[in-house]
């Protein structure tokens, strides 16, 4: 492997980290420096919905600030470069309290981006959120297959 791939997976990397930053400290203006303008992101396997960033990140915004807690981990990054284009796969585990929660939720599953090269460095052009579980999800949370109560299972189907 040489040293362009490897500096541009530990970006990539970066970018990830950041994303979950900005998501944990509701900097929503960090948030949207992850992806390009036009981006298209999908949260609809964890009951969210699917857009452009802008729409997404305002839907984010609204959503996650009436959450007391979250908090975003995101490992087991791989990447693979193509030139000016890549794909990263990388795993997450979000605990969280609902609002008006006494307990923690918590979720996981992946993240699957598509990513540019851009004078700015590299960004992700879409983002697919695969969530594969969830445990203690609020009562009425019905999409993505996830069931009330216990332990859910989402689609592993990240389309």
């Amino acid at each position: 492997m040489d040293v362009q791939v490897l500096a541009d997976k530990l970006e990539i990397t970066e970018l990830l980290y950041r994303y979950a930053r900005g998501v944990d400290a509701s900097d929503w203006a960090l948030w949207r420096t992850v992806f390009t303008h036009d981006a298209y992101l999908d949260y609809r396997s964890a009951g969210g919905i699917d857009g452009d960033r802008d729409t997404v990140g305002a839907f984010l915004e609204a959503s996650l600030s009436t959450f007391p807690v979250t908090q975003h981990y995101i490992t087991n990054v791989e990447c693979e470069i193509h030139g000016d284009e890549a794909v990263a796969r990388a795993m997450f585990y979000n605990p969280m309290v609902f609002p008006g929660a006494t307990s923690m939720s918590v979720c996981g599953g992946y993240y699957h981006h598509k990513l540019v090269r851009t004078k700015e460095g590299w960004k992700s052009c879409e983002l697919i959120e695969e969530n594969a579980w969830f445990v203690d999800p609020p009562i009425g949370l019905q999409t993505g297959g996830f069931q009330t109560g216990g332990i859910a299972l989402g689609s592993s189907d990240p389309k």
